[in-house]
């Protein structure tokens, strides 16, 4: 079986990292199938959410460390970082699908920031979120430290940066840093249940509020609402809108086909 396997069932794109013997901690080949699948389901309208988790009770221990430890020159680690891992945080920056992660176990270091890129993120109980980049010496280098503040604040963010402590579930939850937390035999059949209801839902509209939702991050209240009305005017274009005003019509279950 590969390290990372990606699957497509009923508009779910599945990336699981699948080494559980190091805690599904990633390698360069691992990362380039991780960016690859990301790219794919941007493109392949049969994906219209894609999930990520772990195998054997582990979310991700971020690098792993005999993969890079050949590399030691300064220009070489900027190259590795730009190149290869951030390869993957970029694909789920493109990515307008819905990006929901199951945390099942450790996600630390860059495994950590690696469920923060994502949307939504599931917990299990035993989850346990690290940015443990200062524990040997580093800073974060996968994005955590632009992501965490946006979710936790600023000062939270710092204080969890700085320390590289363990959160456990329930904290994470209180932080906001997870959705919602589940036992570990319940976290799958909750992951697959939100993709599959955001897979039923119209594709254009859902794509269309991601959009506004990161890109107004950005911009000012005036400049968000004039690509609401943009957006608007595409979204209510398609077959799919027609359908749910008909099935809300009708009393019945709309059937969208991202149209």
């Amino acid at each position: 079986m590969a390290d990372l396997e990606y699957t497509v069932t009923g508009g779910v794109g599945t990336i699981l990292l699948n080494r559980p013997h190091r805690k599904n901690a990633f390698t360069f080949d691992m990362l380039d199938a991780w960016a690859e699948a990301l790219r794919s389901a941007r493109t392949d309208p049969d994906v219209r959410v894609v999930l990520v988790t772990g195998a054997g009770g582990s979310f991700c221990a971020g690098v792993d460390l005999d993969d890079f430890s050949e590399i030691t020159s300064t220009l070489g680690r900027q190259q590795v970082l730009q190149d290869r891992v951030h390869r993957v945080a970029a694909a789920a920056l493109d990515l307008d699908k819905p990006l929901i992660a199951a945390v099942d176990g450790v996600a630390v270091g860059a495994g950590m920031d690696m469920a923060l890129a994502c949307d939504i993120r599931l917990a299990s109980t035993r989850a346990r979120f690290s940015e443990a980049y200062v524990r040997v010496g580093l800073i974060p280098g996968d994005g955590g430290a632009h992501l965490l503040p946006r979710i936790v604040g600023q000062a939270r963010a710092l204080e969890l940066l700085w320390t590289g402590r363990f959160v456990e579930a329930q904290e994470a939850l209180d932080l906001g840093i997870v959705l919602s937390v589940h036992s570990p035999e319940e976290l799958p059949e909750a992951a697959q249940d939100l993709c599959r209801r955001l897979a039923d839902g119209p594709p254009v509209a859902i794509r269309a509020i991601k959009r506004l939702v990161r890109n107004g991050e950005n911009v000012d209240f005036r400049t968000s609402l004039s690509m609401v009305a943009a957006e608007q005017a595409v979204v209510q274009s398609t077959q799919d809108s027609a359908e749910a005003v008909a099935a809300f019509r009708e009393k019945r279950a709309p059937a969208f086909v991202g149209e």
